[in-house]
Formats: structure tokens, sequence, C-alpha cells
């Protein structure tokens, strides 16, 4: 009797044992199912996000592909011959445009800055220390600067007259560097939308020679050489205005740096006076 309960105690505990664990395993499955579920919803979540930020830069690259591809169509339409033209225009005009930007950023100095210190070393006495310092330092104004200190220096020029005359002929002459090259923007700023102008003109005879042999004025007849007129005159237009804003923004450094000497020549004629080697 007790071994048959033993048994029966022992197939029970048996059979508890394996509900919990099938009990356990359903439950298992059941998380597993819920996290999977959860990770796809999340994964469909992402790429539906994704998806309108994939279409935008896919948008976006069609646009600028399509705006590439547009401006090399209508350079192909314009001719050949006229379009090589006005683009050799631009090519160097910005060649001579960025050549005057970067000569004019390295001659942009503290004019200040370097009077004052100029000052200290002329009314300390230590003029030749001053113009090896003018000469080591870039610019119209250390150049005017230096050569105003040379004279102070000599002994046979160091009178305010020849002071003040050799100030006013070095100005001149780094005024000068200042605005080479410029000749040569102002040229092409005029060719570009010449060439333009020229283009439409032929490209208007073009259209009446072919209007001649059809015999027929139609649009069609007519349009091409319309075409080509408008397109190279727009494209000499856009050239020019590109080449006028550098152009006036070299202006606007040149300006600023002349008067920059002119600053600069006031104070060394200042201090040039108050130097004890200068002859009153």
């Amino acid at each position: 009797m007790k071994k048959l309960f033993a048994i029966v105690a022992l197939v029970a505990a048996c059979s508890f044992a394996m509900t919990q664990s099938v009990v356990a395993q359903d439950e298992e499955a059941a998380v597993e199912a819920v996290d999977t579920a959860a990770v796809e919803e999340a994964d469909s979540a992402a790429v539906e996000e994704a998806a309108p930020v994939e279409e935008e830069v896919a948008i976006v690259e069609e646009e600028s592909e399509g705006i590439h591809k547009a401006l090399k169509t209508k350079f192909i339409e314009g001719g050949a011959d006229f379009m090589s033209l006005v683009a050799i225009a631009l090519v160097l005009g910005l060649a001579f445009c960025i050549e005057r930007v970067i000569y004019l950023s390295l001659a942009q100095i503290n004019t200040r800055k370097f009077t004052a210190e100029l000052a200290d070393l002329v009314g300390a006495g230590k003029v030749e220390e001053a113009i090896k310092y003018a000469a080591a330092t870039r610019g119209p104004v250390a150049q005017v600067s230096r050569k105003a200190l040379e004279c102070l220096n000599s002994k046979d020029q160091n009178d305010i007259a020849t002071i003040e005359r050799t100030i006013n002929m070095e100005a001149e002459v780094q005024g000068s560097y200042l605005e080479e090259n410029c000749s040569w923007i102002t040229l092409f700023i005029a060719m570009a939308p010449s060439l333009g102008f020229l283009g439409t003109v032929i490209g208007m005879v073009m259209a009446f020679d072919q209007i001649q042999k059809a015999g027929d004025i139609s649009p069609t007849v007519v349009a091409g050489g319309m075409k080509v007129a408008l397109i190279t005159t727009i494209f000499g237009i856009v050239v020019a205005l590109i080449l006028q804003v550098f152009y006036n923004f070299i202006l606007a450094r040149v300006e600023a740096l002349t008067g920059n000497m002119e600053e600069a020549a006031q104070e060394l004629l200042v201090m040039c006076v108050k130097s004890d080697k200068c002859q009153k």
C-alpha cells in the first residue's frame, strides 16, 4: 500500500514538473512572439520613417542632376563656337579676380598697430630697427613706411619736404600695384555680353536664312535660330554679372588699402617731424 502511494506521489510530482516546464515553454514562446512582433513593428516603423528621407535625398539628387543636365543641354544648344568663347571669358576673368583677391588679402595688415610700433621705435631712436621691421612686414603700408624711414635715416634726404615727396611717390607706386590686372577684369566684363549679343545677331541671321530656304514663316523654322540667340545672350549677361560682383569687391578692398596708406602717411610725417634726425 505504501509502495502504491509512493508511486502515485512520484507520478504526480513528475506530472506537475512536466506541466510547469510546458507552461514555462509556452510563456517563453509567447514572450518571443511578442518581442518578434515588436521588433518587426519597430523595423517597419523605421523603414517607414526612413522612406521619406530617402525619397527627399533622391529628389534633391535628381534636382541637382537635372540642373546640371539642363545647363549642359542649354550650353550645347547655344552653339559650341560662341558659348565656348563666353566660357573662356568667364574662366580667365575669374582667374584674374582670384589673383587680385589673394593679393589684396595678403596686403591687408593692422595699420594702427603697425604704425604704433614704428612710432615707438622711431621715438626711441631705433630708426634702423624700424626700417627692418617695415621691410619684414608685407603690404603697401609697410613699403611706404620703409621708404620714408630710409629717407629719415639718410644724411642728405632727411628733410621733411623730401620725406613727404618720397611718401607720395611710393604711395602712387603701391596704388598702381593694387590696381594691377583690374583692366583685364573690366575687359572680360565687357566681352562676355558682347559675345552674347554677337551670338544673338548670328542666330537671327540663321533664322532668316532658314526662313528664306523654307519660303515660309513658321514657328518651327524660326525657333532654332532664335533659341541660339537667346541662350548666348543669357549666358553672356550671367558671366558679366558674376565678374562684376568680384570686380566691385576688389575695388572696395583697393579703396580700403588706399585709405590705410593715407592714414599711415600722416602718422609717418608726424613721427618724422618729432625725430631728432629730421631736418626741420
